[in-house]
Parts: C-alpha cells; structure tokens; sequence
C-alpha cells in the first residue's frame, strides 16, 4: 500500500500542543513538506524551546493559548485550515495528578472547539488518541477491534476516558456532519525533547542513569512496553493524514520489553554505574502494551524502522546534553 502526500506547498495546517514533544517533531516535518503551520499550545507541559528554531520560519507561527476555551482571535488562526491536527494533552503519568481537570478539558470541550472549526473549514481532523484506551489490556497484541480494560474512575482515568470522548466526538462528527476525520492510537513513544521530570519510565530511567542515581522500577519490572522512536511515529501520523483513512489506527513499534530489561538497556548504553531498585508500582499500571500494526501495514504502508539501541542512543545524547 502507498499513500500519496495530500498536504504540502500552499495547505494550512493547525498543530495543537504544537510545543509539546510529539507535536513538535510533527511540526517539523510539516514544515519540511512546504506546509504553512500554527502551532497553538499554553505551555503547560510544552516548551518554547521546543520549538525555538523555527520561531524566524516565514511559514510558522506560535501562538499561546488554551485551547479549552476555543480558538483565540489571533490573526494567524482567521484563515481557514486545510488540516487541523488535535495534539494537545497532557500526558504523563505525573500529569495525571496535577492536571487532572486540564486533562479533561483538552479531551472534551477542546475537541469540540477544533472539531466544529474543522467542519466550518471543511479540513481534514486528525485525533491523536492513545494505547491507554485499551486500559490494562486482556488482549496482546491489541487490535483496533478490542474495546479496552479501563478503570472510569482510577488515578488514570481522567487521560483514558478524555481520549475515549474525544475518539466518540471524532466519529459522531464524522457520521453525522460529514468531517473528514482520522484517530491515531500512539503507543509508547520516546526521543529528543522529552521532559527529565516527565515521569514516564525512558526519560526517568535516562536521567537517572546519567546522574548515577538509582535506577527506579515500578513494581517488579516485569510489566512490558512497546518503545516507538519519535521519527517512526511522526512518519506514520503523516501517512494517516495524508490518507483518506478513518481509522482509529494503532502506530507505534512490535518492538516489545520488559521495564527491567528496559532498565538494564538504559544503564548499560549510558556507562553508568547505577543500579536497578524497585519501588511500589502505580495503580491502574498496564500489565502489557504491544500494538497489532496489521491494519497500519494494510492500508498505510507503515513500518517502523529504527531500533531501540538506536533510538535509546539519539535519546541519551539529547538527555546528555540536557543534563550537561
């Protein structure tokens, strides 16, 4: 399956949580296709930094603000959009305790805002959702097909449940008003511009390594991921957007491991002295998480390419010199 590119030179695409670390890197490349882009984001887990090299770009504008409280009126967001990718959220597990309300309002009134705006523009709405839909799964490899294990009032689920609304607002927008949509299932993902204090386990494990502190694994570490270097799930974001693709489609990496054996990886490529120690694991903690890429394969062409050695190596490089 090949899709063609349907956005480039002369479209207009808004990126929300555009200073984030997936959005930016997206940004990025739609930058590089020739796209005109806005990125909209209230810094509230994002960062200007993030985005600093293309603030001179003649075809990029940041704009800071809140998108719970609809688009503002800024002249860059007056123009009608092509594409209007709705990637704002916050989306750490620390997140889920500090900015529980914020959460919610990203996945639900956010969501309605850019949908209605995408149905006024006649744009293409891409939804970046997320593995944690599929809850502690009781299905591995998970499927599209598979209606998730979610606790509706755990610690978790003011990210889980959002991203459910948000795909249920997407497809209703999509039946009923006639939206071309699309929903992303990203699966655990890693690479440049993520947060030291994000408290997810690679830039946690990373930090700690470097510092030569202990290295802290929830529960007994044998709990598993699927890691997907940021390029790869960049790539197959833009191959959904450029397709005529409904989904929800999963996209990440098969490449799948225990968080000890993650652990270890990390230590081992940084040359540090640090030792595993394990600490009580969270609650709601997925047992296991690995996406069935089959539908991705079949109707993108997607395949990720970049190993974990390699993708582990660009991240500590970047942590390195982070923490230099």
């Amino acid at each position: 399956m090949k899709v063609e590119q349907r956005f480039g030179p002369g479209h207009r695409v808004l990126v929300t949580g555009g200073a984030g670390f997936v959005p930016s890197h997206l940004v990025d490349a739609l930058i590089a296709r020739g796209c005109t882009v806005v990125a909209v984001d209230n810094f509230v887990t994002g960062s200007k930094e993030n985005v600093a090299h293309l603030l001179d770009t003649p075809t990029f504008t940041l704009v800071e603000a809140d998108i719970s409280d609809g688009l503002p009126d800024h002249p860059a967001l007056a123009e009608r959009f092509d594409a209007i990718l709705h990637m704002a959220s916050p989306a750490s597990p620390t997140d889920f305790e500090k900015l529980p309300v914020e959460i919610l309002r990203v996945g639900s009134v956010a969501t309605l805002h850019l949908l209605d705006r995408a149905v006024a523009d006649g744009a293409r709405f891409l939804l970046a959702s997320t593995s944690e839909a599929y809850g502690d799964p009781k299905e591995h490899p998970q499927r599209e097909t598979y209606w998730g294990n979610v606790n509706p009032i755990g610690i978790r689920s003011v990210y889980d449940e959002a991203k459910r609304f948000s795909e249920a607002a997407t497809m209703a927008y999509r039946r009923s008003r006639g939206l071309d949509t699309a929903i992303v299932r990203i699966f655990n993902t890693y690479g440049p511009r993520m947060r030291p204090d994000d408290g997810r386990a690679i830039p946690t494990f990373i930090s700690q390594a470097l510092r030569g502190e202990p290295i802290t694994v929830h529960g007994t570490g044998n709990q598993t991921r699927s890691i997907c270097y940021v390029a790869d799930l960049v790539r197959g974001i833009l191959l959904l957007l450029d397709s005529t693709e409904s989904g929800p489609v999963n996209c990440g990496t098969e490449h799948e491991m225990s968080m000890r054996e993650l652990a270890e990886t990390i230590v081992s490529l940084c040359g540090s002295s640090s030792e595993v120690t394990y600490v009580t694991r969270s609650a709601d903690d997925p047992e296991m998480r690995r996406p069935d890429l089959s539908l991705a394969r079949e109707v993108l062409g997607y395949e990720p390419t970049v190993t974990p050695e390699i993708g582990l190596r660009r991240t500590i490089d970047h942590f390195r010199e982070r923490l230099a």
